[in-house]
């Protein structure tokens, strides 16, 4: 369907060449200050025209409150957001009256609905994703301002090039590249335009890229994201955990094939005593791990590490060259796809990703902010749970320090 999330609830709508696409947005909560201000900076990052290396379609992707806000305040109702389709062109793409193009969605959407939009590929097109990106906006402003929630994402790899993230091909993720992790910022993602935080290895990208455009093809790449500071307990097993709620949504994103959380599958190639991220008091005194290979989610709930991981995006199915393939009506010619599209889709997909997580991380801290609401009405048990059932008391903070010192003198 259309709607994703069950307390903060999005509602998208829109198809590539039509008069306007957005979303609704239900569950944000009152009184927190928003205007479009707040959402044109991931809108402007999302945008096509953005370089040479994506698509030329020249869209300002401007965005307005419709609804929901009112003097520069949330009011709890829903929130409704559009962005106009400007730069309209349905006339290129008149030769998918007669073919289904290869690996779109054309052929799948007629033989569902029994019927298709004429038009750019309809809610299949990675244009639908503004009414996300939109949502996310509003999303994350909530978890910075109540949180301090920061949700990063960048390139990793085009076609074969890959950012180095591992001293060795056996190695699991390097410090240097968990230290990256830790620190990285949007800004640092936008000083290129292939958005790699590793400007060597984004040289190498951009010519990758470059390759496959003069030749009229295209190429697929990698997108990690990092979500720091994010609220301890996020997450609803057995079917709704944090990681399967990511999964989700990154899925959902148009061209993404796959998904892939902390260690990931090189996990998969260590022993146990070598995976196993071994608890450690932090200098706040509350518990955590040593390492993060589970990525910050364990048993599918938010651990308070950093939640990191990775998602893989095909190469574009829409390209210019001459495809030998069949008509609707099963003969067999030749298409040759008109129209304006990415070479590759993983610059403009960060954002993207970005705005997914964001709506992932906020519904799950609504979820999780009304049972500990529910709980703290209840009277306090007359009986007190044993210590594995319920957690220790907080620690002075000059405890702390004390049994830093110590352990460092030791």
């Amino acid at each position: 369907m259309s709607s994703f999330g069950s307390i903060f609830k999005v509602s998208t709508y829109g198809e590539s060449h039509c008069a306007s696409v957005g979303a609704i947005i239900e569950g944000c909560p009152p009184g927190m200050p928003l205007s479009d201000a707040d959402i044109q900076p991931q809108m402007t990052r999302r945008r096509p025209g953005q370089s040479a290396l994506t698509t030329p379609r020249n869209e300002a992707d401007a965005v307005q409150i419709q609804s929901g806000v009112e003097a520069g305040v949330t009011l709890g109702t829903p929130i409704g957001l559009m962005v106009r389709n400007k730069d309209q062109r349905p006339h290129d793409y008149t030769e998918t009256d007669h073919y289904p193009r290869p690996s779109h969605a054309d052929w799948t959407y007629l033989l569902k609905y029994g019927i298709k939009a004429s038009s750019g590929g309809g809610r299949s097109s990675a244009r639908e994703t503004i009414g996300r990106v939109a949502a996310g906006a509003i999303a994350e402003r909530y978890l910075k301002l109540a949180y301090g929630v920061e949700i990063v994402a960048f390139v990793s790899s085009v076609g074969k090039v890959h950012m180095p993230d591992s001293e060795t091909d056996n190695d699991l993720l390097s410090e240097d590249y968990l230290k990256l992790l830790s620190t990285i910022t949007r800004e640092k993602v936008d000083e290129n335009s292939v958005r790699c935080p590793h400007q060597e290895t984004a040289d190498l990208m951009e010519e990758r890229i470059v390759e496959a455009k003069s030749k009229a093809d295209s190429i697929g790449g990698t997108v990690t994201c990092v979500i720091r500071r994010c609220p301890v307990g996020l997450g609803e097993p057995v079917f709704d955990k944090l990681e399967a709620k990511l999964a989700h949504a990154m899925l959902s994103i148009p061209a993404t094939k796959g998904f892939e959380i902390g260690s990931g599958f090189k996990g998969t190639e260590v022993a146990g005593s070598v995976h196993n991220d071994a608890f450690v008091k932090k200098a706040d005194g509350k518990l955590g791990t040593k390492t993060n290979r589970s990525g910050g989610v364990q048993g599918g709930i938010s651990n308070g590490e950093d939640i990191y991981f990775k998602v893989p995006f095909k190469s574009p199915a829409t390209i210019s060259q001459e495809q030998t393939t069949a008509k609707y009506s099963g003969e067999e010619g030749v298409l040759a796809t008109r129209g304006r599209h990415d070479p590759c889709v993983v610059p403009r997909a960060v954002p993207i990703v970005e705005a997914m997580a964001a709506l992932v991380i906020m519904d799950a801290v609504l979820i999780q902010n009304a049972r500990k609401a529910s709980a703290s009405l209840l009277p306090p048990l007359e009986t007190p749970l044993p210590p594995s059932m319920s957690l220790p008391p907080p620690q002075k903070a000059e405890e702390i320090v004390d049994e830093i010192v110590k352990t460092q003198q030791a």
